[in-house]
């Protein structure tokens, strides 16, 4: 029995770290994507602080928690770190992972950071961005008839992170601090969703989770295509050193075999360059010659294929 295996474009923080991979050394962007990686992994690392932290959160009343939350209107689209639902109110939980002195200038609504060796960065306020969101998730909760209010909690997880000024209007803590500012908002709201299912609630969120779709990152980050390495990345040597032969993939430097390493490869293809692949491109990307090798290796992957014989370009499924 065919079995094809379902793949999808490669979480950010992985597929920084492999395009960076991909990339000479002298690349002009390298020095900006490696940035990039850090911040992306530093927040990583604090969404997963905060994660952890919530296993202290408890209440008598029935409560749901969801991580990542992916929603649109429309053309809207928002993505919220964290949602803890409850009968007095949603609560929409934000991710900073921002050291150094903290600042939130009242007068202006800037939010900036000063940093140890007195480095000024002013940064987007994200006093705005939960806001953004608190009116969002009210509005779709209207739409589906759903009499809940909504609160938001914005959390910097940086573990030398020290506010200077805080702004008003909004609950902002550091992770130690979250439960019980949780527990603050909370107290704030009437208990007013006794008659609604908060399991039906976090069912509807599920159901119209719509998964953030990124540009390509050549795209995003202003990288021509042609300047990416070919080859097939082994997972044992970190570079691209894997060869076909016999229906395997080889290592040259270590020797590791590893048969579906074109898996990854396809999905950095499709993360990093477009969003279709064909027959020719897989060649090309991979470093192998074989027509029928590629035509097997893409038919064993659950991706639509579209156009006629020689022609064939295969996509994700809608």
């Amino acid at each position: 029995m065919h079995i094809t295996k379902i793949i999808g474009l490669l979480p950010q923080t992985e597929a920084l770290a492999l395009l960076l991979a991909r990339l000479d050394h002298q690349h002009p962007q390298r020095p900006f994507l490696e940035r990039e990686l850090h911040w992306k992994t530093a927040g990583k690392r604090g969404e997963e602080r905060i994660r952890k932290k919530f296993n202290e959160f408890y209440q008598e009343e029935e409560f749901h928690t969801l991580w990542n939350v992916n929603l649109k209107i429309d053309n809207w689209f928002v993505q919220m770190d964290g949602l803890l639902l409850t009968e007095h109110c949603a609560i929409i939980i934000e991710s900073k992972n921002i050291s150094g002195q903290l600042h939130f200038d009242e007068k202006t609504g800037e939010f900036f950071r000063v940093n140890p060796t007195g480095e000024k960065t002013v940064m987007e306020n994200p006093k705005i961005q939960l806001n953004k969101h608190i009116r969002f998730l009210t509005h779709f909760f209207k739409m589906k008839k759903i009499n809940l209010s909504v609160a938001g909690l914005i959390v910097f997880t940086a573990k030398d992170c020290e506010f200077i000024s805080k702004p008003h209007g909004v609950s902002i803590c550091k992770t130690y601090q979250m439960i019980e500012y949780l527990l603050e908002i909370l107290q704030a709201f009437p208990l007013e969703a006794e008659n609604i299912k908060l399991s039906k609630i976090k069912k509807l969120i599920l159901t119209n989770q719509t998964p953030y779709k990124q540009a390509p990152l050549c795209t995003y980050y202003f990288i021509d295509p042609k300047d990416l390495n070919p080859g097939v990345y082994c997972p044992n040597c970190k570079i691209l050193t894997m060869q076909r032969a016999k229906r395997n993939w080889i290592c040259t430097e270590c020797g590791v075999r590893n048969a579906s390493a074109h898996i990854l490869a396809i999905q950095e293809y499709l993360t990093f360059v477009e969003t279709n692949i064909t027959n020719q491109k897989l060649r090309e990307f991979c470093g192998f010659e074989s027509r029928a090798v590629a035509t097997r290796l893409l038919s064993q992957l659950d991706l639509k294929r579209i156009g006629k014989s020689k022609a064939y370009s295969y996509h994700f499924h809608e």
